[in-house]
């Protein structure tokens, strides 16, 4: 079992994809690591790129602004990416650089241990909970695996491109903050 810092080291140090030629910074996943839940978008954008931090930029606004409505910072949350490296021009990233990273979100959700996975977006949740996930129609939507809760939010940069759905966003994270208390009250009465 890898430490974070060990793991960190790997992500500084991985070539394994062409996107590891184009980044300025590999983005490592950050926050707390006993944190009950855990974010994770597709990849890094262009500020993450900059300077090596998840979620930074206007996006970063848009999720910290999403995380206080509920009462969480930064630092008692763990956030992350599938890819560790920017796609360049903020495209998708490919299945082939997917699979290149996704054992390093293995290795954070094993160090982590969280009770709940929060998928930013439609890509983290086709990767994460099924490749035919439609965030539209089933964003806020629960389903457990693994003892774990799984469920997917619009990614805050769908909401810079339509503040229409900054109401949904809302909605959903307060279902998130309700559901993980529960879940932590249980956890609670069974230890």
């Amino acid at each position: 079992m890898y430490t974070y810092e060990e793991l960190k080291c790997f992500v500084d140090r991985c070539r394994r994809c062409a996107l590891s030629e184009t980044r300025k910074h590999p983005v490592m996943g950050r926050g707390n690591l006993k944190s009950p839940v855990l974010f994770i978008a597709e990849a890094p954008g262009n500020n993450e790129d900059q300077d090596g931090i998840p979620f930074t930029g206007r996006s970063g606004v848009i999720f910290d602004r999403l995380l206080a409505g509920i009462g969480f910072k930064r630092d008692e949350i763990y956030v992350t990416n599938i890819v560790k490296c920017h796609p360049p021009g903020n495209r998708d990233p490919e299945a082939k650089e997917q699979e290149a990273c996704i054992p390093y979100l293995k290795y954070e959700t094993i160090l982590i241990r969280p009770r709940m996975i929060v998928c930013l977006g439609r890509i983290a949740a086709q990767r994460i909970i099924r490749p035919d996930y439609r965030i539209t129609r089933e964003h806020g939507s629960f389903l457990l695996r693994k003892n774990v809760w799984l469920t997917a939010v619009y990614h805050p940069s769908a909401i810079l491109r339509d503040e229409s759905k900054m109401a949904e966003a809302e909605a959903d994270f307060a279902a998130i903050r309700e559901k993980l208390d529960v879940c932590m009250r249980e956890n609670a009465f069974t230890q």
